[in-house]
């Protein structure tokens, strides 16, 4: 009897509790939604965008901000670039203020902002930036400004790029973890963590290239923005020329120092304002909230985004699942008001098979009506393999491409488990080749001979269906393949990609293929509702910000790549590593 009596109280407590919080919820969203107003541009108003601002290719929002907020959603990439396009014809907007201290978007997605920006600039309107301490990435946006501004003592980075890989084989050894590795391409070092303790010839020489592609188109837009040159730009780099601010105002760089209110006044003279008086700034959330890009006419165009690593199944938070983009892919076949599809792909790759089956929607879609794929950042390897038979792929010069190549790894476990854990395992088989995939003992030759013949055969068809997609020979994907990776710039000249542009220019590609004049873009996947968010989806987001807050960005990273290694048992078409430039 007490125990019964312990069970009924615990759970008639725990039935309380969910109630009284199902009721606060329920209160808050309502009472939220109810009170909030669209927010209106105030007349003579900046539009502030802060560059440490990391846009997704789709909007994100913070669920319990948004009770109470209007601009608590944080806009995708396409979003920003069409509030700029907004801005530049909005008569209450008078200019833009750039917050430029840190950038943590990608080199492509900085090339999309950068464009928008200097697309602005033709209205007339100013545009200014300011920062204390001001990064590479975030100055290579902030220098389209009409004037760049650096605090008194504050500083600007200018020691060119730098790139750094983690190993893990040591740490793999001292834990009696082999990793039985099995790779196709001379240049497919996705693995190289795992086996070596330093980068291979092969990926010293790819990384060098892209890393010097992609610093030389940094420097080229910097010295058309700043009415240089590119070799005094590297000098300044290699001789550390820039130390403090100063040194940045003197070779030019920057236009001058200010702090943040002497800018602001500066602002207020422009726009004819009593220096006492308010300045009206909007920030980008705002400006998002108050406008509607759900409005248009006509036919549509599907606007499908497929962000992350390529996975078996549904997607999660972050992944691109092969039975989530199957369905959004084929759902937009089957549409007969959709006339063209554009697939924007940002991703290193993933699983060999998932790869191959969002490759064969999207290649019976494009029987049907245009397909058009936009690439990111990075489409690479698997990202590479879903998009190669698109009618047209639009990249940046500064997209990371190509990883054509396949590896496979089965981890050994038998010496972890016996010599850490002093676990052993033994078997009964009733032939040679059952069980060959287990990590409980090491493979036998005839199984490694096997599996590399699996992933020279997968490798095969991976060449083939870029063959056949690019209408290229054989022989020539070979050339440009072997898991080496290349910048859009170099890939527009070996013919892995149709054209430079981003996201607008490969909507209005598929436009004209679909021969539209007057249509509206429809965006792919649907956002998650509140009902979805109030039962725990999204929450995987919230708690990786928390591990991140607490191991910091770089030890971040290495938790980052060990939850990677975790996905890659298995045939993977993945790009070659993980990396961060400074």
């Amino acid at each position: 009897m007490r125990s019964f009596l312990k069970i009924f109280f615990a759970t008639f407590l725990a039935l309380l509790v969910f109630s009284v919080l199902s009721v606060f919820f329920a209160v808050a969203f309502i009472g939220g939604v109810a009170s909030k107003k669209v927010p209106k541009t105030p007349t003579n108003a900046v539009l502030a965008i802060d560059l440490g601002t990391k846009f997704n290719e789709q909007a994100r929002d913070n669920f319990l901000a948004s009770l109470n907020s209007t601009d608590s959603e944080t806009p995708g990439l396409y979003d920003l670039i069409r509030l700029i396009r907004n801005a530049k014809d909005d008569k209450n907007i008078s200019g833009i203020y750039l917050t430029a201290n840190s950038n943590p978007n990608g080199f492509a997605a900085s090339d999309e902002i950068r464009s928008a920006l200097n697309d602005f600039k033709t209205s007339g309107k100013f545009i200014y930036a300011y920062g204390s301490v001001m990064t590479q990435k975030a100055y290579y946006i902030a220098n389209v400004a009409d004037s760049v501004f650096l605090n008194p003592i504050g500083m600007l980075d200018w020691s060119g790029m730098h790139v750094e890989y983690t190993f893990l084989k040591g740490t793999l050894d001292k834990l009696g973890i082999e990793p039985q590795i099995f790779y196709a391409g001379k240049f497919k070092s996705a693995t190289e963590p795992l086996r070596l303790e330093k980068m291979s010839p092969e990926n010293k020489l790819q990384t060098s290239t892209w890393l010097n592609d992609l610093y030389s188109h940094f420097l080229e837009n910097t010295a058309a923005a700043r009415k240089t040159d590119t070799a005094t730009l590297r000098k300044l780099a290699n001789t550390a020329a820039i130390q403090f601010a100063t040194d940045a105002v003197a070779h030019k760089l920057v236009d001058g120092l200010k702090y943040d209110d002497e800018l602001k006044d500066i602002i207020k003279g422009k726009l004819k304002i009593d220096k006492y008086e308010k300045l009206n700034t909007v920030n980008i959330n705002s400006y998002y909230a108050s406008n509607n890009y759900s409005t248009g006419s006509g036919e549509k165009i599907a606007l499908i985004y497929a962000e992350g690593d390529i996975i078996d199944g549904k997607s999660e938070d972050g992944t691109i699942g092969d039975i989530t983009y199957i369905n959004l892919i084929r759902k937009a076949r089957l549409d007969k008001s959709i006339k063209a599809v554009v697939f924007r792909i940002n991703s290193g790759g993933g699983s060999v098979l998932a790869s191959e089956n969002i490759w064969r929607e999207l290649s019976i879609t494009k029987k049907e009506k245009p397909v058009v794929v936009s690439f990111g950042d990075v489409s690479a390897s698997g990202g590479y393999y879903v998009s190669c038979d698109a009618d047209s792929i639009f990249a940046l010069p500064s997209t990371i491409t190509g990883s054509i190549g396949v590896f496979g790894i089965v981890p050994n476990l038998s010496n972890f488990f016996k010599g850490k854990l002093g676990v052993t395992f033994d078997e009964v088989k009733t032939g040679p080749y059952a069980g060959g995939l287990t990590v409980t003992r090491p493979m036998t030759d005839a199984e490694k001979r096997l599996q590399q013949t699996q992933i020279e055969v997968i490798y095969a068809q991976f060449k083939q269906r870029v063959a056949d997609g690019r209408k290229m020979d054989t022989a020539d994907v070979e050339a440009i393949a072997q898991g080496r990776v290349w910048t859009g710039k170099r890939a527009l000249e070996i013919g892995l990609i149709d054209r430079f542009g981003g996201i607008e220019d490969a909507i209005n590609s598929a436009a004209t293929l679909a021969k539209l004049s007057n249509y509206r873009v429809a965006e792919y996947p649907a956002k998650i509702n509140f009902l979805d968010k109030l039962l725990g989806k999204g929450e995987s987001e919230s708690y990786i910000k928390e591990i991140k807050k607490e191991l910091g960005a770089d030890q971040f990273a290495i938790f980052e790549q060990m939850q990677k290694i975790n996905r890659l048992s298995g045939n993977q078409a993945k790009l070659p590593f993980s990396f961060n430039i400074r």
